[in-house]
């Protein structure tokens, strides 16, 4: 029998735990500490490597089991440092002395954090977990979720409907096409998130590589961090900070997965509102319940639930772009606090991509309707006669089909007789007087 969550506090936790198991690896209090380790390791191994401190391939490849190896019981072994210490990144400096001890390197033990302050490892782990969660998990749903909708694009190009504009009939449009602008709206967004810079600073306590320029006064400290930095970690250096840094480019990325949820959102509203017109089916599930006391429902809850999450991701996403570009002076600890729920943000986000993608392979074209309601819109047609008429200088086009058109119901019958008695070409009489509400759709089916 399947075990549910019963006791969390977060939906992320318990309703919808299969996302935080995707965001864990990159924003779990678990993720933070091995992302540190990581980033103290490498640093350690970097020193040898460049000669700066005396040591072997052998001794590098040793040291970078320590990162590569850690498991739930190395965890356990920094939080129990931490305990002690009550400082998160000192608890995992001494859990490295205790390693290189243990693997017989106690001489390298000095060399641990040397020249770094604490937020030299912060911002870089918290660079790489962004950019890891990115490339490895938000990329990937993203383009999975744009293909869908280019699936959706492709198989109801040709499916003409009566478009919409401040919630009256307008020119007609095509399903097809309506779907492919989102698509094409999320791949920009999306490219340009894949070109966002992830950057990180290596330069101390207050940004001036202070302690690294006195304890190596022959080493050009700075080209020696932005190396690490660049080569070391593949990130973007960044060379001018405080003691933090400055997080802009975070802003940037949570301002620009704000956008893309606000594109998801866009379309959540509309598909609701499709669906409520029943220009849109929803799949009938056998045993699926849509009401407790309507037996009749079937109900567009995906893009509902969506709608709910993507306001919620947006919310701390604002909060969080708020806050993070501002600190007191040289550095204050609150950003350290605000970063940690990185996670949650980006976990209402994906559960909002999620049940969208939900709802999308629920929903069929309700053809018939569609069709039906498009035949008896003949006054769309009101806009391309005046337009052949505007091309034939005729005084007053637009109010001639106003008054023919507006607040009436109007049927073929009126625009053929008012089409036969205009003083234009036969050909295009012809034209108009073929033109139907379902054909007049312009270049949708090519777009």
């Amino acid at each position: 029998m399947e075990e549910y969550k019963a006791m969390e506090l977060c939906p992320l936790d318990g309703r919808y735990y299969d996302i935080k198991d995707s965001l864990s690896p990159y924003f779990s209090e678990y993720a933070y500490v091995k992302y540190r380790v990581l980033v103290e390791i490498r640093w350690l191994s970097y020193l040898i490597s460049e000669g700066i401190v005396e040591g072997t391939n052998k001794d590098i490849k040793r040291i970078l089991e320590i990162s590569n190896g850690f498991n739930i019981d190395s965890f356990n072994g920094v939080k129990e440092e931490e305990r002690i210490t009550n400082h998160d990144v000192k608890a995992i400096e001494y859990f490295i002395d205790k390693k290189l001890k243990e693997i017989g390197l106690e001489e390298l033990v000095s060399f641990v954090h040397i020249g770094l302050t604490s937020e030299d490892v912060n911002n870089t782990a918290y660079a790489l977990m962004m950019n890891d969660f990115l490339n490895k998990v938000y990329c990937p749903r993203m383009e999975e979720f744009i293909g869908k909708i280019d699936e959706l694009s492709n198989e109801y190009k040709d499916i003409a409907f009566l478009a919409h504009t401040h919630g009256q009939p307008a020119t007609p449009s095509t399903v097809g096409k309506e779907f492919k602008v989102y698509s094409y709206r999320l791949t920009n967004e999306l490219e340009r998130l894949k070109k966002s810079e992830i950057k990180a600073k290596f330069n101390g306590a207050t940004g001036n590589y202070s302690a690294l320029s006195v304890a190596y006064s022959d080493i050009d400290v700075v080209k020696l961090c932005k190396k690490f930095i660049e080569n070391g970690l593949n990130l973007t250096f960044n060379p001018l900070t405080t003691q933090i840094e400055n997080h802009d480019y975070i802003v940037n990325i949570l301002d620009n997965i704000r956008h893309i949820n606000n594109i998801v959102l866009d379309l959540d509203l509309d598909m609701w509102l499709y669906i409520s017109r029943g220009y849109f089916l929803l799949k009938v599930i056998k045993n699926e319940v849509g009401s407790s006391t309507m037996p009749h429902k079937v109900n567009p809850i995906n893009f509902e639930n969506s709608e709910a999450n993507m306001e919620m991701a947006n919310g701390m996403l604002v909060t969080l772009s708020n806050k993070l570009p501002k600190s007191r002076m040289q550095r204050d600890l609150s950003d350290s606090s605000a970063l940690r729920n990185l996670g949650v943000a980006f976990g209402y986000a994906l559960q909002g991509i999620k049940e969208t993608l939900k709802g999308l392979n629920k929903v069929i074209v309700n053809e018939e309707l569609i069709a039906s309601e498009l035949a008896n819109e003949w006054e769309v047609l009101a806009e391309p006669i005046q337009t052949v008429l505007r091309k034939y200088r005729i005084p007053d086009a637009y109010d001639k089909l106003k008054a023919l058109t507006r607040g009436k119901k109007v049927t073929k019958e009126i625009l053929d007789e008012f089409i036969d008695s205009l003083d234009i070409s036969n050909k295009d009489k012809k034209i108009l007087k073929e033109l139907k509400p379902s054909t007049y759709i312009g270049m949708a089916d090519r777009l």
